[in-house]
C-alpha cells in the first residue's frame, strides 16, 4: 500500500474519533500516533489531511450538504462522512492530486470501513461536488430522440 492510501486511511480514523470527541485534536493524533506506525512521510500527509479538513470544515461541510440532496450529514454515517471531508478537502486544496483520483481513494475507502453502499453513496456526492466546483469536464449530455 502507497503512503498516501495509507495516510487517508489514517486520517479517516482520526477524523472520525475526533467527530466523536471533539476535544483538542492535537492531543487526540498524538494519542492516535502513540498507538499507529507511520513512516515520516505518511505521518505528515495523514496530519495534512486531518488539519485541512479541520481547518476549512465548515466550508466542506457546506458543500457536502448541498450535493448530498435529501441527506442531512448528521444522519450520514460517520465514516461516510468523514471519507467524503477528506476527498473533498483533497479536491478543493490540494491540486496537485487530480480529482478523480480523490473521487476513486475516497470510494476505495467507503467499501474498506463503510457498508456495502458506501462506494456509491460516496461517488454520486463527490462527483457531484467536483462537477459543482468545475473540478471535472462538464458531462455531455445524451440528446433524447422523438
Amino acid at each position: 500500500m502507497g503512503y498516501r492510501r495509507a495516510a487517508r486511511e489514517a486520517a479517516l480514523k482520526i477524523l472520525f474519533q475526533f467527530d466523536f470527541n471533539p476535544s483538542d485534536a492535537e492531543e487526540l493524533i498524538a494519542s492516535f500516533w502513540r498507538g499507529h506506525k507511520a513512516s515520516d512521510r505518511m505521518r505528515a500527509f495523514a496530519e495534512h489531511l486531518v488539519w485541512g479538513v479541520l481547518e476549512h470544515r465548515d466550508e466542506i461541510d457546506r458543500l457536502i450538504g448541498e450535493a448530498a440532496e435529501n441527506w442531512r450529514l448528521e444522519r450520514m454515517s460517520a465514516v461516510d462522512r468523514n471519507v467524503l471531508r477528506l476527498a473533498t478537502f483533497e479536491m478543493l486544496y490540494l491540486p496537485d492530486i487530480p480529482p478523480q483520483v480523490s473521487i476513486d481513494e475516497a470510494i476505495e475507502l467507503g467499501k474498506r470501513f463503510g457498508s456495502e453502499d458506501s462506494g456509491a453513496f460516496i461517488n454520486g456526492i463527490l462527483d457531484r461536488i467536483a462537477h459543482d466546483q468545475n473540478l471535472l469536464p462538464p458531462r455531455e449530455r445524451v440528446e433524447e430522440d422523438g
